[in-house]
């Protein structure tokens, strides 16, 4: 529907009618466009299988790790996260004709995807989920186009109605995705082009040198968007992360200069979070004494000589507890270490003149990250840094809300960083939830960026959770959430219909028995229960507990309240008696579920089940 009316042309490209209308319109076209957008709407055989080995602290995080295909895993998502997210930042590859993408081959995603990982036999028949998309393709565009096309068409429905979506972009297909963009979220929900720079930091294909990245900015709906929250710098230590508007320069320093000697104490602050500095005098300012940076903060009293440009104000910062120095007019003043060794000074407005940029200038670069998961024995290929994204998670989230941020193109878990990183900073409630394909890592054996990603999440977690604890953070009662539910994409647990209409009729009569038996094969019980929670509208995070009730194993899904919002019976090796299932009844929950495989065709006991729970006023559901 548009403006109301019916858009006819757009429900035959649905409905794949190919008629030419004649009528010329504005906007992007390109070859597969209507097939990707019908990808969009096919719907999922596949389903998520938790991974328990894989996670830390099931019972009691509320972030979500998910290994597979991310198109696959948005439709599953559809059902409970429909307008749940406030924040999606992706990072997907930038076409530079090195860069890996998904296969636009959509009907066999998902066997492909299974084929990939190693879940089912390829036969030499299905195509790998990723492909090289060389420049000398003559459907460069349109093959990622076709990639990012219905992934961002799925994302959309996900948001929230004031939700935000950030995607990085280079100049590859930044036009191409602004133009995308436009039209599946509506040009009039443009919020920005941000301007990243990065430094120079990245694969360079260009021969004039390129010194930044976009971050375009689409709301949900401009007209509830609110505007950024301007956070107090001096909110805590992590302060430099906290800024509205940031104006910064070197503190210079050389010969030009008279020449002194700075002692950086402890607790001096700096732009990455650990390291060393050896000791040098063939570059200023000179380091007399090895820097130790541990937690973003000098660890040991270390000495500099340089000329300084700024000595005075560079004195009081330091006497100042290496606290920002306030002016008349409500500026900020704090210095900052680099990785160089050199000394930035760096200069804010009073928070009631402040505005979000459309330039970052200053929020770390791919090498400091690249430094950082080196130092965890990780090696990944320019990650963003921590800083640009935590900055982008506190302008578009609140500490005192109960955010969803998603990321479904998580690499190396960056953004997964940045979330707990916000929340240690401000105490904040934020979850995120990341979404990544196996894809191998070069000279690594057998292991993926997906394994690459949840250790990420688990290294990055144990420090946090240490400054949470030093810090004595509110009180010391919260807890910072560093743990995560780990899933993998899996084919559907139960039987379903996979027979064209094109068949004999002995072949339809021996598929029709089979569809019988409802459970798959080798599924668990938490396989099948994650599953239906899944169809039912259940988040991947519910508050789900084991019990025997009458001598049934069974499954209990609370609400918030502490109720029973499900109760589950899903053993098929144990026949229940009409006194156990009355038994379940009692507990009184609002739902029932029970595997249609455990009546073993008993159709008396299923419909007594059903009219003693309808008495109830409980609805029974059989799987």
């Amino acid at each position: 529907m548009t403006d109301g009316q019916l858009d006819i042309e757009r429900l035959q490209d649905l409905l794949g009618d190919a008629t030419e209308s004649g009528v010329e319109r504005f906007g992007l076209s390109w070859p597969g466009k209507r097939r990707a957008l019908r990808a969009a709407q096919e719907p999922t055989a596949a389903t998520l299988r938790p991974d328990f080995a894989n996670s830390l602290n099931w019972e009691s995080t509320g972030n979500v790790f998910i290994e597979g295909d991310n198109l696959e895993v948005l439709k599953i998502l559809q059902r409970h996260y429909h307008a749940k997210v406030k924040l999606i930042y992706i990072d997907p590859p930038y076409n530079t004709g090195k860069d890996f993408i998904y296969t636009d081959n959509y009907r066999e995603g998902l066997q492909a995807y299974l084929a990939y990982t190693g879940q089912v036999d390829a036969d030499g028949k299905l195509k790998s989920s990723t492909a090289r998309n060389s420049s000398d393709n003559p459907h460069y565009h349109s093959a990622w186009l076709n990639m990012m096309y219905p992934r961002l068409k799925l994302a959309r429905n996900l948001l929230a109605e004031d939700g935000v979506i950030l995607i990085s972009i280079n100049d590859a297909e930044q036009a191409q995705l602004r133009r995308v963009c436009d039209e599946i979220y509506g040009e009039s929900n443009f919020l920005s082009q941000f301007i990243w720079l990065n430094d120079g930091n990245v694969d360079q294909q260009s021969k004039i040198k390129g010194v930044h990245e976009y971050i375009l900015a689409y709301a949900r709906d401009a007209k509830k968007f609110a505007r950024p929250v301007v956070i107090d710098p001096n909110v805590s230590d992590g302060s430099k992360l906290y800024r509205d508007r940031i104006e910064n320069s070197i503190t210079k320093n050389g010969p030009a200069n008279p020449s002194s000697e700075v002692e950086l104490p402890v607790g001096f602050p700096a732009n990455f979070d650990s390291g060393r500095i050896q000791t040098r005098r063939n570059a200023y300012p000179h380091v007399l004494d090895e820097i130790s940076v541990i937690g973003g903060r000098v660890s040991s009293a270390a000495r500099l000589r340089s000329g300084w440009s700024s000595r005075n104000l560079l004195d009081l910062f330091i006497r100042n507890g290496c606290s920002p120095i306030e002016d008349a007019d409500g500026r900020s003043t704090w210095f900052e270490l680099r990785e160089s060794g050199a000394i930035y000074m760096i200069k804010q407005r009073a928070q009631n003149q402040g505005h979000v940029l459309s330039v970052l200038r200053n929020m770390g670069t791919t090498k400091q990250n690249s430094s950082l998961l080196s130092s965890w024995g990780l090696e990944f290929s320019y990650p963003k840094p921590v800083g640009l994204i935590e900055y982008l998670v506190t302008v578009f989230t609140r500490a005192d809300e109960d955010a969803l941020v998603l990321d479904f193109f998580s690499g190396s878990a960056t953004t997964a960083h940045a979330v707990m990183s916000a929340n240690q900073r401000d105490g904040g409630r934020r979850r995120h939830m990341q979404v990544q394909l196996p894809e191998p890592l070069q000279n690594s054996g057998d292991a993926t960026i997906a394994d690459l990603s949840r250790t990420r999440i688990i290294r990055a977690g144990e420090t946090l959770a240490a400054l949470w604890k030093n810090q004595l953070r509110y009180d010391g009662e919260a807890e910072l959430d560093v743990g995560f539910r780990a899933y993998k994409l899996s084919e559907t647990n139960f039987s379903k219909w996979s027979i064209s209409s094109d068949i004999e009729v002995d072949t339809l009569q021996r598929h029709l028995l089979s569809l019988r038996k409802g459970a798959a094969g080798g599924a668990t019980i938490d396989d099948l229960l994650t599953e239906i929670l899944l169809k039912q509208g259940y988040s991947l995070t519910e508050a789900v507990s084991s019990t025997e009730i009458a001598g049934l194993d069974v499954r209990l899904v609370r609400d918030q309240e502490g109720g029973i919002a499900l109760l589950a019976y899903l053993d098929e090796g144990v026949k229940p008696a009409i006194e156990q299932l009355r038994a379940l009844v009692e507990e009184a929950p609002r739902r029932i579920v029970v595997l249609e495989d455990a009546f073993r065709g008993d159709d008396e006991l299923k419909t007594n089940l059903i009219q003693i729970a309808k008495s109830q006023g409980i609805e029974v559901w059989t799987a």
